[in-house]
């Protein structure tokens, strides 16, 4: 009893943006996690066009299956996991301080849904540019089939394909291409997310201020009211998802 008390004690006494760095990051892992199957065939069907689009989601699920077992559809998840951490703590948090920013700097500003707008874009952006090194690493693991014959295509050698894991990926990376080469595909990143984030979080709030008083702290209509807002804004953006991940492979 005196040990719960005393962590309900050091929750209390943190700081607001840390427990929603803690809150972002924490939940961002398992989300990520979760859909990391579905997030690899997706990344190989927007960059292997001709290998995997043509046969389908069930196919390509077969595919991986047989080609490289259960652990295949999680690789690239563990720089997804320690991207998606950092990255939606910040973009929780930033969204947050930049909506406080925005409120105590103009005070006169309408709280309502254009607010959201400006400061899920502005959030978006931040953590972006904080993580993309991660996200390129991310992808380019993901991009990787291991075991299959078509992966020894004529115009990219085997061994410019087989990265080891994420630190053999970074530092290759960047002796090849130095900086720069972490940060290939971020223009479309951050015209991708501006509009994303931003629209995101005023679907999400938007959806919220219909909700019946009574129902406001209820969990699954939150989740399905995230849900929702994530569909439309990754719908409304997707072709710059596209042109990034062919960017970053």
């Amino acid at each position: 009893m005196a040990e719960g008390e005393e962590k309900n004690g050091i929750i209390d006494s943190m700081p607001l943006f840390a427990k929603e760095l803690i809150a972002g990051g924490v939940t961002g892992g398992i989300a990520k996690t979760a859909v990391a199957p579905l997030e690899r065939i997706k990344i190989l069907f927007q960059t292997r066009r001709d290998e995997f689009k043509r046969i389908g989601l069930v196919g390509s699920i077969n595919k991986i299956g047989k080609t490289e077992g259960l652990m295949g559809f999680y690789r690239g998840n563990g720089a997804s996991v320690a991207r998606i951490v950092p990255y939606a703590a910040l973009h929780y948090m930033a969204y947050e301080e930049y909506r406080r920013w925005i409120i105590f700097g103009f005070p006169d500003t309408t709280r309502g849904p254009l607010l959201d707008l400006v400061a899920g874009s502005f959030a978006g952006g931040t953590a972006v540019l904080f993580t993309y090194p991660l996200d390129l690493v991310r992808t380019k693991l993901a991009y990787q089939v291991v075991g299959s014959a078509k992966a020894q295509v004529k115009s990219i050698p085997v061994e410019q394909i087989i990265y080891r894991g994420i630190t053999d990926c970074f530092s290759r990376t960047y002796r090849e291409s130095g900086f720069r080469g972490l940060y290939r595909g971020v223009a479309p990143s951050l015209y991708g997310i501006f509009p994303y984030a931003g629209l995101k979080f005023y679907f999400y709030e938007e959806m919220k201020r219909h909700v019946p008083p009574e129902h406001k702290k209820d969990i699954s209509l939150k989740l399905v009211c995230g849900s929702v807002a994530g569909l439309l804004g990754q719908t409304l953006t997707y072709p710059l998802d596209v042109v990034r991940r062919q960017m970053q492979v």
